[in-house]
């Protein structure tokens, strides 16, 4: 290990390794608007592991791109430096109409035991208390992509003015603006003709899940060093399955740590989180 290399990683900086590491090579792999720690993994995985993914990034929607950095904001060319192709919105959902979209990436406001997402609004649907984005894309891309890796850095439920405990992993999503395992009454994604293998991974702040097989619940695989499954049930309004042994996440090497980093000089990833996670670091 060279004199410059890291000793220690950042909570940011394991969980964009964990995102990375459900990337598997040789697909087609997208992620749409809004999160650095998606494109962060996607940059970290094609120049690890998975040299023969073809990366197609965000807004631009560059094929294989070279970006020198990444900047604040994923509506950015910067991000198309070096592409060898750039594709139409129109081409991305043909590709994943076909079966041919290996994996893509989402998150929620509100994300259910089945990896069910909303992020349109939150209260009664006639007369929502927040009304948020939308999905974009997300409704139609769930339905189709091969697999979906689900992403949160707010899984910590949070006390409001009020104080209310707020989880963002909740029984029931108030909408549904993109299909997980099983619809919030239970029917599997195979029931409604759907092509898509659905979500396959959630990785949070707290632990990485999968599915149960049986259930299509979400099952906790490994938990962080610092964190124990006392604090996944304790921010989880349902309750997860929980694996026969729930071991530790593989931490990155140093040069996983340098190049996130070299991605990363602005530290646009840090948005995701809050400052007590922004605190966390792990010896390598």
């Amino acid at each position: 290990m060279s004199a410059r290399s890291a000793s220690y990683a950042t909570l940011p900086e394991v969980m964009i390794y964990q995102v990375a590491r459900t990337i598997e090579d040789g697909g087609l792999v997208f992620h749409g608007f809004g999160s650095p720690v998606p494109t962060l993994a996607m940059l970290l995985a094609k120049r690890t592991h998975a040299p023969h993914m073809v990366h197609v990034e965000g807004a631009t929607y560059g094929v294989d791109p070279e970006p020198p950095f990444l900047p604040p904001t994923s509506n950015d060319w910067v991000l198309e430096r070096g592409r060898v192709i750039t594709l139409g919105i129109g081409d991305l959902f043909d590709m994943a109409a076909r079966g041919d979209m290996a994996r893509m990436f989402l998150s929620g406001v509100q994300i259910d035991r089945y990896g069910n997402l909303n992020v349109t609004a939150v209260g009664e649907p006639a007369r929502p208390r927040v009304k948020l984005p939308g999905g974009g894309g997300g409704c139609n891309l769930s339905g189709d992509v091969q697999h979906i890796t689900i992403w949160s850095g707010g899984h910590r439920a949070i006390v409001d003015k009020a104080g209310q405990r707020r989880f963002r992993f909740v029984r029931q999503v108030d909408f549904v603006s993109s299909i997980g395992q099983a619809t919030p009454d239970g029917r599997p994604r195979e029931a409604l003709g759907l092509r898509g293998g659905g979500p396959d991974w959630v990785v949070t702040e707290l632990g990485v899940f999968d599915f149960d097989p049986d259930t299509r619940v979400m099952r906790l695989r490994v938990l962080y060093p610092d964190t124990s499954i006392e604090d996944v049930l304790d921010n989880t309004e349902f309750e997860p399955v929980i694996a026969p042994e729930v071991g530790l996440v593989p931490l990155p090497t140093p040069e996983h740590v340098e190049l996130i980093r070299r991605f990363d000089p602005l530290h646009t990833s840090h948005r995701e989180f809050r400052p007590v996670d922004l605190q966390r670091r792990f010896d390598l």
